[in-house]
């Protein structure tokens, strides 16, 4: 018996499980940099360019939870900028959230959750 095609929806739903492999599809649709939120702002560690909350939008995002341990639970946000720099900025979720991240995204008017 011949094996039938894996569905493309299936096969990303797949790819996209683990944070890091999360990660490596992003980078190959263009989602290069890496964002850290300081108290300036969103700092590209690429450009060192540092953004308000205005001049991004998050394109998407994924939560990942851990198996057994609470500690690993994680969001990653998919960032488009308004100079058209595209990367990625990941934070924990729940009790071990980083607050500035939070407080960040939370002023961050443009999210969407589109599919990659």
């Amino acid at each position: 018996m011949e094996k039938q095609p894996e569905n493309n929806e299936q096969h990303e739903k797949e790819e996209m499980k683990t944070l890091s492999s999360c990660v490596n599809r992003l980078t190959r649709d263009g989602y290069e940099t890496q964002f850290k939120v300081t108290k300036n702002g969103l700092k590209s560690l690429t450009t060192e360019k540092v953004y308000r909350p205005e001049e991004i939008k998050i394109a998407s995002f994924y939560r990942f939870e851990g198996e057994s341990d609470p500690a690993d639970n994680s969001i990653l946000y998919a960032i488009e900028t308004e100079g058209g720099e595209k990367g990625t900025l990941t934070d924990a979720y729940g009790i071990y959230n980083d607050t500035n991240v939070s407080a960040f995204i939370k002023e961050v008017e443009e999210i969407e959750k589109k599919p990659h």
